[in-house]
């Protein structure tokens, strides 16, 4: 296996991960965000659902602190694939905050080489 094809398979787990946790952090947020009106319409206490409001709260704390980690993940990856020189293949939207103006998302496979720009790591 050459690293530019070990590099293009670690891309598609890490976009596979991201993909996941925003997931399950829009999820986890609907669910949260749910707990109030449900608790009201099966007329229950505030005293009543206050744990599980809790509990759903600080997993979404808890998504967005493993998000961050995926994300510090994904500029390691990338100045560590700068380094050895390989292309990156950008798998999912490929659109960065930096990008002006956005050149549009949803692209998948497109190869391109790194640039030496700092802040990208």
């Amino acid at each position: 296996m050459t690293r530019q094809i070990i590099g293009e398979a670690l891309a598609a787990r890490l976009y596979a991960a991201e993909t996941a946790i925003d997931a399950a952090l829009a999820e986890t947020a609907m669910l949260t965000a749910m707990l109030p009106s449900a608790r009201s319409q099966a007329y229950l206490s505030a005293v009543t659902g206050q744990k599980v409001f809790e509990g759903a709260a600080a997993a979404i704390g808890s998504l967005a602190e493993a998000r961050s980690h995926l994300v510090q993940t994904h500029n390691s990856l990338s100045a560590l694939a700068r380094k050895l020189g390989l292309d990156t293949l950008a798998v999912g939207p490929v659109d960065k905050p930096e990008d002006r103006p956005p050149g549009g998302g949803g692209v998948q496979g497109l190869n391109k080489t790194l640039t030496d720009d700092a802040e990208l790591c």
